[in-house]
């Protein structure tokens, strides 16, 4: 059944995607006549897209490159994209290619749930602030490939140490300061930061929280990994910053102004860089060990951004961009990168509910005047349940500027696209992306020059050759599905420019390759999405949740693993085993995490051991991961012959889909427990209340 229209662009042909087509029909003299055949063009031939993008976009490189891509390079090992040139992330971001840029213009506005307590940013004041901030940085020692980390929200500050990071070419990770201590410590001892920006407290849920424990309890276990300087952004002035604590642990402790105003009046001086030069660290939970640090590249990430946001998003020095988001997530990274189109940005941290209820991020959309809004589809769907209308008389808001409004971190529901177009401007390109932490862009993308669809992800994005394989097939013989609509793992078949480098330290390229390539092969890239695309000829997307063990709650990733450790931790002498996966129905609008346990020999499951379970997860790691469901496992763990637990299958018999599974199952009366488990839950909640 074809999905029913909601919305087309009232003028395609004026859009930057529509212009470069017609570039691409003039260069190589073709006569492409819609998205769908520059698609095809785009994968057909990977090195001339990449190449038109970087000059079409706008790349500033001090030199230019010698060859996009070598002929029939691989995708494992990562191909080396656009050799011989040199670039910096920091200075496309701060003085953008093919953007005019008024310097006085605003470029950041900070925001919080505080009516009272915007800031602007203009361009020329971010790039000031950038370049005290990389020579404070200079003169404590960070140089290349050093690592700098964020303990920090969503802030301008924040903004700053990562684009410094950037100009000095050592590398950025970012982690919300919502996290636990454990989680915090589980990323970076791994990859052992030099300097670590903290904020000295948090406005959350009209609450205002102080990080000093926190950041002590951190700061004490990465002196002994490395670290030496200490930044404390000053952000709620009724706290301490425990600068004098911080500096009898033996480290460097500064508080942000003062650290700025420590460095030398010196220019700002961008180093030049190789395109693969690493950004970027993000971290991807699996299901075992602790959470892999991804390596991601200066020039993958930048081009593939601007490609997104230039020609995807139409974005440009009109543009202003609200992504609410930490700065933990992808999505923080990539809309950081709409400063590379010319486009302002709004940095916001607290909650979406406060202070003004669910009409508090609508209220800001309005009042700041926003064109690109970003959310997840939870925020969406609960505005929806709510019944809450911006666009309504009685809300007096302004939402005329709203051009587009993104929608990521899970599934979209049918209904809520249809629900947006009566709680916002109809001239609003509603678009569900997806892609991931791991590739820190997308695989479907918005499309000025497609319809959006109920239910649909508008499209791949252009130079994505993105393809659905059969779920059963093996490594040795990957079979792509043979029927339209089949559902199936969401793969990619030739190399792109965001591949990451590798996964952070020892054995980084093994565990790099056992993520993306062991499932498949060499040359297809799994990226753990199940999905089906309904017609192949206009490519929309309906992704269907994850295939593997990774956990997004309301949006939230994290691996299975991130539990167990918890429980290795805290519940070693009472829980013998467990298994945790998303359930995610066909009814549910969200996904709801389960963990089942088995206990060890004379140790019982009550209710208390749920409850301190919840306790203590929500203390380690956050409240986000607390599991919805806590039972015990009564049938054990599904394992393979080998031990692997196979949480896929367990996943899929919760959620209600056929097993699909290639592994063999040592103990299949486990899987037949869970399968009347489920049958017993879909009995319970059926009943009347």
């Amino acid at each position: 059944m074809t999905a029913s229209e909601l919305w087309r662009h009232s003028d395609p042909e004026g859009t930057q995607m529509w212009k470069f087509l017609q570039h691409v029909n003039s260069k190589y003299g073709l006569s492409l006549a819609d998205y769908p055949d520059l698609y095809k063009w785009s994968v057909d031939n990977v090195a001339d897209f990449w190449g038109d993008v970087w000059h079409f976009a706008g790349i500033k490189a001090s030199k230019p490159f010698d060859q996009v891509l070598a002929p029939d390079a691989p995708m494992f090992p990562r191909p080396d994209f656009f050799a011989g040139a040199r670039l910096n992330f920091a200075e496309n971001l701060l003085f953008p290619a093919n953007a005019d840029v008024d310097e006085d213009a605003v470029a950041v506005i900070t925001a919080t749930e505080d009516d009272n307590a915007l800031t602007e940013t203009t361009w020329a004041e971010l790039r000031d602030q950038v370049r005290r901030c990389s020579n404070a940085l200079r003169a404590a020692g960070v140089k290349e490939n050093s690592v700098v980390a964020g303990f920090v929200a969503n802030h301008v500050q924040a903004l700053v140490a990562l684009l410094s990071a950037a100009t000095l070419g050592a590398i950025w990770t970012g982690i919300s300061p919502d996290s636990g201590v454990s989680a915090v410590l589980d990323r970076l001892v791994q990859i052992r930061p030099q300097v670590l920006f903290s904020d000295n407290a948090t406005l959350y849920n009209g609450k205002e929280w102080s990080g000093k424990a926190k950041t002590l309890e951190i700061v004490e276990a990465l002196k002994q990994h490395g670290l030496e300087t200490v930044v404390i952004i000053k952000g709620l002035p009724n706290f301490e910053t425990g600068l004098d604590e911080l500096r009898n642990l033996g480290v460097r402790a500064e508080e942000h102004d003062s650290f700025l105003s420590s460095s030398a009046c010196q220019p700002l001086v961008f180093t030049q860089l190789p395109p693969s030069h690493p950004l970027y660290v993000l971290y991807s939970s699996g299901t075992t060990g602790l959470p892999k640090a991804i390596v991601h590249t200066a020039a993958g990430t930048l081009l593939q951004h601007k490609k997104e946001l230039y020609l995807h998003c139409s974005l440009s020095p009109a543009s202003r961009m609200l992504y609410f988001t930490t700065t933990s997530w992808m999505m923080h990274h990539w809309s950081v990168s709409a400063l590379s189109c010319g486009a302002s940005l709004v940095l916001y941290s607290g909650s979406p509910f406060k202070p003004n209820g669910y009409l508090s991020l609508p209220i800001l959309l309005s009042k700041l005047k926003v064109t690109h809004f970003g959310t997840s589809a939870a925020y969406l769907t609960t505005l929806e349940a709510n019944s809450v209308i911006p666009i309504a008389s009685e809300h007096n808001l302004d939402l005329s500027r709203l051009e587009a409004i993104y929608s990521t971190a899970s599934p979209l529901p049918p209904s809520t696209f249809s629900f947006v177009y009566q709680a916002f401007p109809s001239r609003v390109n509603l678009a569900s992306i997806t892609g991931g932490t791991d590739i820190i862009s997308l695989f479907g993308a918005p499309c000025p020059l497609l319809p959006v669809k109920v239910g649909e992800i508008q499209c791949a994005g252009l130079g994505m050759a993105i393809a659905v394989m059969d779920s059963a097939s093996s490594s040795a013989e990957p079979e792509l599905v043979t029927t339209e609509g089949e559902e199936g793992d969401l793969v990619c078949l030739k190399p792109f420019p965001c591949q990451p480098l590798t996964f952070f330290g020892p054995a980084g390229q093994d565990k790099y390759r056992s993520a993306y390539f062991e499932r498949f092969g060499e040359n297809i890239w799994h990226h753990g999405d199940f999905v089906k695309i309904p017609d192949s000829k206009t490519g929309g997307l309906v992704m269907l949740g994850r295939s593997d063990g990774v956990l997004k709650p309301a949006g939230v990733r994290f691996g299975s693993a991130e539990i167990y450790n918890v429980l290795t931790r805290h519940f070693a002498g009472e829980v013998e085993d467990a298994v945790c996966v998303g359930r995610r129905r066909e009814r549910d609008r969200d996904e709801t995490v389960c963990l089942f346990v088995v206990m060890k020999e004379g140790k019982g499951f009550d209710e208390g051991v749920r409850r301190r379970i919840g306790e203590v997860v929500r203390r380690e790691l956050s409240a986000r991961h607390v599991p919805g469901v806590i039972e015990e496992a009564g049938g054990g763990v599904p394992k393979t012959g080998n031990g692997k637990k196979i949480e896929v299958a367990v996943k899929q018999i919760l959620s209600g889909m056929q097993v699909r599974t290639n592994a063999s199952v040592a103990n299949p009366e486990a899987l037949e427990w869970f399968k009347g488990w489920a049958r017993k839950e879909e009995e319970r909640e059926r009943l009347p209340n």
